[in-house]
């Protein structure tokens, strides 16, 4: 048995609370997260509240900041990364969005899975 073998793989949760209003603070949760998928560590990117706009259909391609990618292009670069994408389904009843509006990889989860999440990840850091 390997030294690795048998050991919990280490989770990190990034929260993503802003909204398109605030491009600057959208493109850091994606990097982090592919630089720990990178380094073996299983990450979550959970969007809830304004954060839900970012993963909304045709919303990461209107956001460019300086001489960065699209933010499209780094969401789908962190989901094949191996990034999960997790979108609150209570928030969504907030802006009166369904399934249908989001990006097909972006995962559709109840408040609980971000209770859960916080309590059985290693780290959380929230944007």
């Amino acid at each position: 048995m390997s030294a690795n073998e048998g050991e919990k793989k280490e989770k990190i949760l990034y929260v993503q609370t802003s909204g398109v209003d605030s491009p600057e603070r959208l493109y850091a949760p994606f990097i982090l997260a592919m630089t720990a998928v990178s380094t073996d560590v299983e990450a979550y990117l959970f969007f809830v509240g304004e954060g839900i706009i970012v993963v909304k259909k045709g919303e990461a391609e209107k956001i460019q900041v300086g001489d960065m990618p699209s933010l499209r292009d780094v969401m789908i670069e962190a989901v094949e990364a191996g990034v999960k994408l997790l979108v609150c389904e209570e928030s969504c009843s907030l802006y009166g969005l369904n399934w249908r509006d989001f990006y097909d990889k972006a995962l559709p989860v109840g408040p609980i899975t971000l209770n859960d999440l916080l309590l059985t990840t290693d780290a959380a850091l929230s944007f």
